[in-house]
């Protein structure tokens, strides 16, 4: 698991960044990005996915699953690499974004991502806690261009369920 976040941090990392303007819709950047959402997650406890209240959508946090669909474990700065953990982010971004296309039906209708706070299950010395989940945050701006921008947190913390090491969740702004 640990070689294929490697990979995929490498991949990321030289790759061209694709602008969202290079295509017209969400999910058309997500086909020109080669991402196809997965099944909606369950919960793994007593919880939603998703809440909708007026034209927000409050996500609930999401923790990646490998293609093996497992957990992906970790502690970042211990058991896991900073460039892992960024792959791990930008998984936790695609489980968020199936949620959201879920909830709302169409991506189109998103007309801003508000926040974004996400938890790093890192050793006490680990302090990059931010770059991790640009992992997320550089995906949303791929697929949805400045609406993608948001306001963020990213916290450093002593665990995760199920020994993730990432935690993301989103707050997003809707079409009626």
């Amino acid at each position: 698991m640990k070689t294929i976040f490697s990979l995929l941090a490498v991949v990321l990392t030289l790759s061209t960044p694709l602008r969202a303007e290079n295509s017209a819709t969400p999910t058309d950047r997500l086909a020109a990005l080669g991402i196809e959402l997965p099944a909606v997650p369950a919960a793994i406890a007593n919880y939603v996915p998703a809440v909708r209240s007026g034209n927000l959508v409050v996500l609930a946090g999401q923790i990646a699953k490998g293609a093996d669909g497992k957990f992906v474990a970790g502690k970042v700065g211990d058991t896991m690499t900073e460039a892992e953990a960024v792959a791990a982010a930008r998984q936790c971004a695609i489980q968020l974004l199936a949620v959201l296309q879920a909830e709302i039906g169409d991506l189109a209708k998103v007309k801003r991502i508000v926040r974004v706070a996400g938890y790093v299950n890192a050793t006490p010395d680990f302090t990059r806690q931010s770059f991790v989940i640009n992992g997320c945050s550089d995906l949303l701006v791929e697929v949805f261009g400045e609406a993608g921008r948001h306001a963020r947190a990213a916290v450093g913390v002593a665990s995760l369920p199920a020994g993730a090491p990432v935690e993301i969740e989103m707050i997003v702004e809707v079409a009626d």
